[in-house]
């Protein structure tokens, strides 16, 4: 069966283009172009799609309303399309995202060859994987209730009960946490980051993998929402305590020495820059024992082999359960290599650090 794709977007010109794209594709089905956020509503129930695509801005009914409305009554894994990747319209992105939207896509806005084809595969790409995603409605997620994620790979699940953590495990000194996500990453991030107090005693890391031109805007929406300060990483910067840090857009980020921030022209690994596994293999070659790696949900291998250094020096290392994954692809991949020591809840990460790990209490 393909998968059926409903579309709300008001341009009649990217109309067009995202028609183009999908044509191509047997697999893909477009069951409807509404041109409001009301249209699209009235549309749900006859096209049934598996996968929603919206503008944000649009008449009648914009792409943050619509993304609430659906959520609540008839939950579909939403793909945000965004024109502009200005200040507002980034925050815009994440209003929809926080709302149950599970991915976003710059909006092809001209047919031109320029970009085309990439735009093209990853608008393909993130379809085919949002079309695996179950979803609930966004009262039962805000409540903590599980959800089946799309599976990616083969693993054994054997959860390392918390209460296993070792005395030595506890009492050692930790100086870095370093995270990796890719598709639910943000919503993911901001659950944990948003419980971590600014008076953290170590700096925080983190690699998303995320379409070009939203990083900024997911860099001030987590800075906006969580007690430390979120920042971009420049090369040469010593990383402080209580703040989180992430890559430049399109540069992996790693250590020269314990604390400041390298330059690594290196080439996208697994098809990813910046890549969690060369900023996990960084951190496991400077920190050695004494750092934590987690690894949330996302699709496909970045951040196992990664994983498996940090734990191979000594390290602590966690993924995600599938349960909470949005895409339960690399946390299982992690722990496929047995390189992931404990398999949480996303719920249950950010209190292990904070309590097990490194014993300072959360933000009130």
């Amino acid at each position: 069966m393909p998968i059926r794709v409903l579309i709300a977007e008001d341009s009649p010109v990217v109309q067009v283009i995202l028609r183009r794209m999908l044509a191509t594709y047997p697999d893909i089905e477009l069951v409807g172009m509404a041109r409001t956020g009301k249209e699209a509503l009235t549309m749900m129930a006859r096209a049934r799609p598996d996968v929603v695509c919206t503008d944000f801005h649009m008449p009648e009914m914009n792409g943050l309303e619509l993304t609430q409305e659906i959520m609540a009554t008839m939950p579909r894994p939403i793909l945000v399309l965004s024109a502009s990747v200005q200040a507002e319209d980034t925050q815009n992105v994440f209003r929809v995202l926080n709302a149950g939207a599970v991915d976003v896509l710059p909006k092809p806005i001209d047919g031109g060859a320029n970009n085309w084809n990439d735009l093209q595969q990853e608008l393909i790409t993130k379809i085919r994987v949002l079309s695996g995603v179950a979803v609930f409605t966004h009262r039962r997620q805000l409540m903590g209730q599980s959800r089946r994620p799309r599976e990616i790979g083969t693993a054994e699940s054997v959860v390392r009960p918390v209460s296993s953590i070792a005395p030595e495990v506890r009492q050692r000194t930790y100086e870095l946490v370093a995270i990796g996500a890719s598709t639910g990453g943000p919503q993911a991030l901001q659950g944990i980051l948003r419980q971590i107090p600014r008076n953290f005693p170590v700096p925080v890391v983190c690699v998303q993998h995320i379409s070009r031109g939203f990083l900024t805007g997911l860099v001030n929406w987590l800075d906006a929402e969580c007690a430390v300060s979120v920042r971009i990483a420049q090369v040469g910067m010593r990383a402080e305590a209580g703040v989180v840090y992430f890559p430049p857009e399109n540069q992996h980020l790693t250590f020269s020495r314990r604390g400041v921030f390298a330059s690594a022209p290196l080439p996208p690994f697994s098809g990813h820059r910046p890549s969690v596994t060369v900023m996990f293999e960084s951190v496991a070659a400077v920190y050695g024992r004494h750092c934590v790696g987690i690894l949330l949900t996302g699709m496909g291998k970045d951040g196992a082999v990664g994983m498996q250094s940090i734990a191979q020096v000594g390290g602590v290392t966690i993924a995600q359960d599938e349960a909470t994954s949005v895409v339960f692809g690399m946390p299982k991949e992690a722990i496929a290599l047995g390189a992931a020591q404990y398999i949480l809840p996303l719920g249950e990460i950010a209190p292990v650090l904070l309590k097990r790990l490194f014993n300072v209490p959360s933000p009130s």
